[in-house]
């Protein structure tokens, strides 16, 4: 058997193992308006945040909700109360990703700053296909978003406290 032969044998045994693995499949597509809403986010501040997931069919990255609201705490409950259905269509705890447009004063009375911030929200106890799925799409979404200044991974409400999130993103220099 020449070598080509055997390589197309290894290929069939990888394209079964990707089928069987829904991981290696699961990568999303980033829907344009993601970059739209982004885009109107970081160039002409028409939101303060936004909250991205998969389509039902968990083929495309769609934006949830884009919102000028300035209230931390309702963005806060919107990622926590986030759901998603399993494929048995049960309703569950959800992932989803964000951008928040953090704003602070610095503590030494230089000004004001404002870091653009990605989340990448996957609760403890969320269905584990949903968490595969979305860890697998994240890094799309990510180079689809130019100008972000810091991500964060969170797992429980503790990890999206304001003032958690802002000693990171400020680095410690917040007022």
């Amino acid at each position: 058997m020449s070598q080509s032969g055997a390589g197309q044998a290894g290929s069939i045994c990888l394209s079964k193992a990707a089928h069987a693995n829904p991981i290696f499949s699961a990568r999303a597509t980033v829907s344009q308006d993601c970059i739209t809403a982004y885009n109107d986010l970081k160039l002409s501040k028409k939101y303060k945040y936004i909250i991205y997931k998969l389509s039902d069919d968990n083929k495309e990255i769609v934006v949830e909700e884009a919102s000028a609201d300035k209230d931390y705490d309702s963005f806060r409950e919107k990622l926590i109360n986030a759901t998603t259905k399993s494929k048995s269509g049960a309703v569950g705890k959800g992932p989803r990703y964000a951008v928040y447009d953090f704003e602070y004063s610095l503590a030494s009375g230089e000004g004001e700053r404002n870091k653009i911030t990605f989340l990448a929200w996957s609760p403890d106890d969320a269905n584990v296909m949903a968490k595969m799925v979305y860890a697998s799409s994240k890094e799309a979404l990510k180079r689809s978003l130019t100008g972000i200044a810091t991500e964060l991974q969170a797992n429980d409400a503790d990890d999206i406290e304001y003032d958690s999130i802002l000693k990171t993103v400020s680095k410690g220099l917040a007022g």
